[in-house]
């Protein structure tokens, strides 16, 4: 049970960023049991246990939890978590039993926006977060917009709820956009990008492919072990929108070389150095000089074979 510690908080605005409707109300902080709140319905940031968590975990053992939790109250008891997921963890990690929060009355859009904006600032969020918070914001203010009469179409003053994003976020209205299109990646391609093995870019683009074209891709990428380009990505985009993607046209653009793939040697040229003649100084020297010695030896083994 929440325990209401009747502790007032200034300025909660700038602190929690609270939504239009709370702002100039002063909310009182209560302890709360970690395990009576639930994570948010597709919260879409992830959780991980690393080495950021077990310093967190440390953290809320020595000094507790200063900043409170967000949350909002569910119908049938219990709370769902809003803001601070990670902290929420931390805490049932380490095995303590309140954790300081403010039960804010929202609807479930407010809270979604609220979810969204404590979290997208973070110093490291994978493209995949990015994704999928975007489209959860997104939707969000369309729904708000059904009854609020804003828009998704640029009419008159009206912003587009893209723009309405752009405003507090670092990426434009268009970027914006391009971060939602991620979602339409198979979840095996979108590991791939969030793992920097396919760039944004080309991802975005590999986004269009329908989901069986996407499985092949993903086949084919183990097959190759290689991605495709942006040049190669845009190349494949097309051809499906056409209806002239098969699967032998994909391998056959995935069997293509990449200038990036290209194997590349290096030389220690000190294990040569006993073996190269005095005026032989340069890197280009060296290099012409091993040249001359491998095709003397492939001559060599060519009569031998000849011989033979």
């Amino acid at each position: 049970m929440a325990k209401d510690l009747k502790v007032e908080l200034p300025n909660l605005d700038d602190i929690f960023k609270l939504s239009t409707n709370n702002k100039g109300k002063v909310e009182t902080v209560v302890m709360i049991d970690p395990n009576e709140i639930t994570d948010f319905p597709n919260h879409p940031f992830k959780i991980l246990d690393d080495a950021e968590m077990d310093k967190m975990v440390e953290s809320v053992k020595s000094i507790g939890v200063k900043e409170p939790v967000i949350v909002i109250p569910k119908a049938n008891g219990g709370y769902v978590m809003v803001s601070g997921h990670r902290r929420c963890y931390a805490c049932r990690k380490a095995g303590i039993k309140e954790i300081p929060a403010i039960v804010r009355d929202m609807s479930y859009e407010e809270a979604i926006i609220t979810m969204v904006d404590s979290n997208i600032q973070r110093e490291k969020i994978l493209p995949s977060e990015k994704a999928f918070a975007y489209k959860l914001k997104m939707e969000a203010i369309k729904s708000q917009g059904k009854r609020n009469d804003l828009t998704s179409c640029q009419v008159d003053t009206k912003l587009r709820a893209d723009e309405i994003i752009a405003e507090n976020s670092d990426d434009s209205a268009r970027q914006i956009q391009r971060y939602i299109r991620l979602t339409n990646l198979d979840k095996g391609l979108l590991d791939l990008v969030d793992k920097g093995k396919i760039a944004f870019n080309p991802a975005v683009e590999l986004s269009y492919l329908s989901k069986q074209e996407q499985i092949w891709l993903l086949n084919l990428i183990d097959k190759y072990d290689a991605t495709p380009s942006q040049s190669q990505a845009i190349y494949l985009k097309n051809l499906s929108k056409e209806g002239k993607l098969t699967k032998d046209k994909l391998e056959e653009v995935m069997e293509q070389e990449k200038p990036n793939q290209k194997q590349k040697y290096s030389i220690n040229y000190n294990r040569f150095e006993r073996y190269l003649p005095r005026n032989i100084v340069t890197v280009r020297e060296v290099e012409d000089f091993l040249l001359k010695c491998v095709e003397e030896h492939y001559q060599r083994k060519k009569i031998r074979d000849i011989e033979r």
